[in-house]
């Protein structure tokens, strides 16, 4: 249950009604009713800190909080009792601080400090709080309770702020919200307010404010009227996500088939997935149908199409007489995740650099301190042609989907995958090196405030190993060991020999090694790329087992695949601040799976391990993801309802 509490001890509360506003109502009971249309189930109004201490003690679920001098659409108030972004958000406003109200420095989306010297904007007069965020409000409304310089809302935010609670920042767009200290403010806030169609403004608000060149330009200028349709209809964000997936399973089967009007329908469909695929977050957003279960089928949902059309186009150009089309396509799904781990583990360096400013801003005249300042100003500076390229030369989702679509359909399957390839590979060169010159700058080590052993995916097998240092330099060895046997099983087949029993032995000895170090620190400040490379190193192995054993291509790809979609659920609880799968001790751990394979290799059986050992991760996969989004919570409902 949501509770939701108006502090009336702000200087507006009770200004005397004006003309359109009902008999009576001040601020304070405005605020209370709109507070109920945005989704709080129960209202309160505290006359003070202390009451609100004891409200807030009392609650179970998110509080939300606001002062009476805020007035804004009811829109904004939504926004926040139902933002995504984390369980407490402050509302941030760029309006000139007035006195008593707390200005705040924002990075990264994460309200760092308060009262700062270079603020970024002012606190908004509301939040939202989580539930394990409620005993510091409640202690934090009983200190300052005694009153001091600031409002009394704005004092809560700057005691959670300084006892390091992680505060997401709410910004307004589009939208209006003010917080007002007179009568003459409260008039033109509200005159503000009635001047912008509040629906309409929430529809352009579903589209995200800063995305790529393709998404921006060639599906968001039309996106929003389908999302308009589907919020009418009662289509929610997950049956547009389902469909989004049949488009793009049809579109993998038609550039399987070939011919030319195959693959040009297989491109309109590719390109009609990657619109519903837009429009399913946009309805999320314009509806505030937001889940848990919604972020991580999207994530999911966005790999397993994108993948299964590599396995589309890797049939397509094998059976139109290219000899290594599956080979393409697994180095493409290769190359597209290990791409993501670090683009994931980056994304968590940056936030963990955000929280540790002081850290972040030394030696501002490195290398990498001028890569930071520069690549800040670019994306400052939206719309300028140096922003686009910067966006787009990363190769991102929308243009790895276009370029396949006009790949294929004017040059077929070979074409748009080695169109795939050359771009990922020179966009991971190009982020991957200058990602690595900031992050020695920054000097934050991201792994030391994580779970390292469980996003490692190291399993029971390294936990019995005797424990050494530098675990990057291990995973980079245990990559490129994989790397090597992958290369000398290719050379052996392609002559019509067979691979030697020790370079798979070597090659995992190597990867032993580096399961090693699962429970070393990993402080070092590129440590962030460990995932990255452990991920690169089973998979070149695993494909290496394949490739020795003589293994149908298909096969191999389709045991990657179910490899992919284990991380890739590792990497969306990580994203979305998830614990452990339940079965994931079940999966193994990259050192048990790949000791099997080469177990099975020696014996003569690649292509058996392979295919038993994908399919009972696959089974295990499949139930994780049952008992984590069915079964556990409609335990804790107390009933049997499956996820919306």
């Amino acid at each position: 249950m949501t509770l939701a509490i108006v502090l009336a001890a702000d200087p507006a509360a009770g200004h005397p009604t004006e003309p359109g506003r009902a008999a009576g109502e001040s601020l304070t009971e405005r605020l209370a009713a709109q507070w109920r249309r945005a989704g709080a189930d129960d209202v309160r109004i505290a006359a003070d800190l202390t009451e609100l201490a004891d409200l807030v003690a009392a609650a179970t679920g998110p509080v939300l909080v606001s002062g009476a001098d805020l007035v804004a659409h009811t829109a904004v108030l939504r926004h926040l009792a139902t933002s995504p972004v984390g369980p407490t958000v402050a509302l941030v406003l760029t309006d000139p601080p007035a006195p008593g109200q707390a200005t705040v420095r924002e990075e990264r989306g994460q309200v760092v400090e308060v009262d700062a010297d270079d603020a970024s904007g002012v606190f908004g007069g509301a939040l939202r709080v989580g539930a394990a965020d409620l005993p510091a409000l409640a202690d934090a409304a009983r200190r300052a309770a005694d009153g001091g310089p600031l409002g009394a809302v704005d004092r809560l935010v700057a005691d959670l702020a300084a006892r390091g609670t992680l505060i997401f920042a709410q910004r307004v767009r589009l939208l209006v919200a003010h917080r007002v200290g007179d009568e003459t403010q409260r008039v033109a806030a509200e005159a503000a307010v009635a001047a912008v169609d509040e629906d309409r403004a929430e529809l352009k608000l579903s589209v995200k404010e800063r995305d790529d060149f393709f998404t921006t330009f060639f599906v968001s200028t039309w996106s929003p009227y389908v999302t308009k349709a589907a919020a009418r209809i009662g289509i929610g964000p997950t049956g547009v996500t389902m469909v989004s997936v049949a488009f793009a399973v049809a579109a993998a089967v038609l550039f399987g088939a070939g011919g030319r009007p195959a693959l040009v329908a297989g491109a309109v469909l590719l390109y009609l997935g990657f619109v519903l695929d837009c429009v399913d977050g946009q309805l999320a957003r314009y509806t505030r149908h937001f889940s848990a279960w919604g972020g991580w089928l999207d994530t999911m949902a966005d790999r397993f199409k994108e993948y299964v059309v590599y396995a589309g186009l890797g049939f397509g150009a094998t059976h139109a007489g290219f000899r290594y089309g599956w080979a393409l396509a697994l180095a493409a799904m290769t190359l597209q995740t290990v791409r993501h781990m670090t683009d994931t583990w980056y994304g968590a360096l940056h936030d963990e650099a955000a929280r540790r400013p002081k850290v972040v801003t030394a030696d501002a005249g490195g290398i990498g301190g001028k890569l930071n300042a520069a690549s800040t100003r670019v994306q400052a500076d939206t719309g300028s042609v140096s922003y686009w390229l910067k966006r787009t030369v990363v190769f991102p989702i929308g243009e790895r989907w276009a370029l396949i679509a006009i790949a294929a359909a004017l040059f077929g399957q070979l074409v748009a995958l080695v169109a795939v390839l050359v771009w990922g590979a020179l966009a991971f060169a190009y982020t991957g090196g200058l990602r690595t010159l900031r992050a020695r700058w920054m000097r934050v080590p991201v792994m030391a405030t994580v779970d390292a052993g469980l996003h490692r995916d190291d399993g029971v097998l390294a936990r019995t190993l005797p424990t050494t240092r530098r675990p990057l330099l291990l995973a980079v060895l245990g990559a490129l060991g994989s790397a090597g046997t992958l290369v000398w099983a290719l050379l052996a087949v392609h002559g019509g020999g067979d691979l030697p029993v020790f370079v798979p032995v070597l090659a995992l000895v190597l990867l032993l090694g580096a399961a090693q170090a699962s429970r070393a620190a990993h402080e070092g400040s590129l440590d962030w790329l460990v995932p990255a490379a452990l991920r690169a190193a089973e998979y070149l192995f695993a494909i290496a087992v394949g490739v020795a054993g003589r293994a149908p291509a298909w096969l191999i790809f389709g045991y990657v695949l179910v490899l992919t979609l284990h991380h890739y659920d590792l990497t969306a609880r990580l994203e979305k601040r998830q614990s452990a799968p339940p079965l994931h001790a079940a999966t193994l751990g990259w050192p048990g799976r790949s000791l099997l394979l080469a177990i099975g290799l020696i014996a003569g059986y690649a292509s058996i391990a392979l295919a038993t050992l994908g399919a009972y991760l696959l089974v295990v996969f499949v139930a994780s993801v049952v008992l984590a989004w069915v079964v556990l919570p409609a335990r804790a409902r107390g009933g049997v309802r499956s996820p919306g």
